[in-house]
């Protein structure tokens, strides 16, 4: 039989005349009042999810940098360490930094402001910084992201600091930001950066914890990798603007974080008016129940927020989604650790 809309049609309808309890083969369309595939929730990840780990420790504060970024490079570098001292003096054990906060937001400055940040040294005056101040203070850094320069290529790049100091991950910019809303917005990342290639999962003195960036946080299929692989707490530097901020900014770190029962963490540059591109603010801290914890509005701020990742296994209790996905029905590969066993 051809698969038509009136086909498709005609074999709803005999399924839905059945009576109740029985079960009528129409065309290629099984039809059954009870449901006979059983929940194989072990299946819906390929590997299987891995359980989540116990962190060093499960409550600290973390704190948001949202900063104001100049076109100066130096000044930026100086500013976002005494941000970080700042943060440090309140308690917080895990600092994030925004998106390109060293480097105004434009494709044409990207190339312009790149770093190498595996030759390091002069070379990475932005990354120098993060590894002192995060082994001189003893804390962990999502170094928040700048323009990587690696051979002819320029990237997006997270990286992130434990309180030795040494680089524990580099994530790359998986999803660029190519855009364009008639009237409102056009932007085109790729004009001069290439995507990352890898998710970023990294184990820290304050728990394992996922790195996205800006416009990865869209991509929900990230987020559901990410959990899989056991993370804690999922951090987006991202700077959103002021088309898509006001709409889909906190939705999706709601979305994201209330999906996968766990930690979302936000951190944008603060607002200029006058700079080309114009940030939206609003960083901010997610619980795995989706509750807003700390936020701010667009202007420079620390904000403070109280992480607690007991909290997680007591959400996950009351919506025990692991073990209620259907994986006789769909699936998530992981091909990173599929080729890896």
């Amino acid at each position: 039989m051809p698969w038509t809309r009136q086909s498709v049609l005609r074999q709803y309808s005999g399924c839905h005349n059945l009576k109740r309890n029985e079960m009528k083969l129409v065309g290629p369309l099984q039809c059954s009042s009870t449901m006979t595939s059983p929940f194989k929730p072990e299946q819906a990840r390929a590997p299987p999810a891995l359980q989540l780990p116990t962190p060093p420790i499960s409550q600290f504060k973390i704190a948001l940098c949202q900063l104001l970024v100049t076109a100066d490079k130096e000044r930026n570098i100086a500013h976002a360490r005494k941000a970080i001292e700042e943060a440090v003096e309140k308690g917080a054990k895990l600092v994030v930094l925004p998106e390109i906060w060293n480097s105004p937001y434009s494709s044409d400055s990207f190339p312009v402001y790149a770093e190498d940040i595996d030759a390091g040294g002069i070379a990475s005056p932005s990354t120098v910084m993060l590894s002192e101040v995060s082994r001189a203070l003893k804390i962990t850094i999502v170094g928040g992201s700048i323009p990587e320069r690696s051979g002819d290529k320029v990237y997006n790049t997270c990286c992130v600091f434990d309180t030795d100091g040494k680089l524990k991950a580099k994530h790359r910019k998986i999803h660029l930001f190519d855009i364009d809303i008639p009237g409102k917005i056009t932007f085109k990342e790729s004009k001069t950066l290439t995507a990352g290639e890898t998710p970023t999962v990294v184990d820290t003195e304050v728990g394992r914890i996922g790195i996205g960036i800006c416009y990865d946080i869209r991509f929900q299929e990230l987020a559901m990798l990410y959990a899989a692989r056991g993370v804690h707490l999922i951090c987006y530097p991202g700077a959103f603007n002021t088309t898509t901020g006001p709409l889909h900014w906190e939705l999706l770190q709601k979305a994201r974080a209330t999906d996968n029962q766990l930690y979302v963490a936000t951190c944008s540059p603060a607002r200029e008016a006058t700079a080309g591109y114009v940030a939206w603010g609003h960083s901010s801290l997610i619980g795995p129940f989706g509750e807003l914890l700390a936020t701010t509005e667009h202007d420079e701020a620390i904000v403070i927020g109280e992480v607690d990742y007991s909290t997680i296994e007591l959400r996950r209790s009351y919506l025990p989604l692991e073990k209620q996905r259907r994986g006789d029905l769909y699936q998530l590969m992981d091909f990173q650790r599929l080729n890896h066993r």
